[in-house]
């Protein structure tokens, strides 16, 4: 039989075959009698039935989810890595460049220079803001578990204004449900 296996993929006249490969077997393995063989399978196999086995047998997946280890960043948090890895990679090629201009002796070694420096500056500044970004969001979205944090007062100030929406929806309920009883308007 070769490389092909038979396996348990039905045909139409009742018999079940399939031509699974072994993995190390390539496409020019086949001999000309399986290769005729297959395809006589293929022209035998029902049409609706057919196209259903052949996209069982050839479907695999590209890749398999697997859960996240962490959370994704935040939309800001994640804005500011980007910018910042961006400015790092722009500095790397200005100090590389640097470096082989002043060992060409070019004209172009003393700009690119003052350049580098430049842009290290800018790049320090990019992932010092990437870690502010961070200080900030953490702040103000209650990440930070202290007496101090802003995001508490915040989250006490929304659970009381949920409260009072709820307490308030309560009472209406019981004016509508004792038919609208002791009300004060006569409309």
């Amino acid at each position: 039989m070769g490389t092909a296996e038979r396996r348990g993929a039905p045909r139409a006249g009742g018999a079940q075959v399939t031509g699974h490969r072994d993995p190390e077997a390539t496409g020019h393995d086949l001999s000309a009698a399986e290769a005729e063989t297959r395809a006589r399978e293929a022209d035998v196999l029902a049409p609706e039935v057919g196209r259903g086995i052949r996209e069982q047998q050839h479907y695999r997946p590209l890749w398999v989810e697997e859960p996240a280890r962490r959370r994704r960043l935040p939309d800001p948090v994640r804005t500011a890595a980007v910018r910042a890895v961006l400015l790092i990679a722009v500095t790397l090629i200005q100090a590389m460049v640097a470096f082989l201009c002043t060992m060409a002796g070019s004209w172009l070694a003393f700009p690119m220079v003052i350049s580098s420096v430049v842009s290290t500056i800018v790049t320090t500044w990019g992932a010092l803001d990437v870690w502010v970004t961070r200080q900030v969001w953490n702040q103000r979205n209650g990440v930070v578990s202290m007496p101090s944090s802003t995001a508490r007062a915040l989250r006490r100030e929304r659970r009381r204004a949920r409260r009072q929406a709820r307490s308030a929806e309560r009472a209406q309920e019981r004016i509508r449900r004792q038919g609208g009883a002791g009300q004060l308007s006569h409309s």
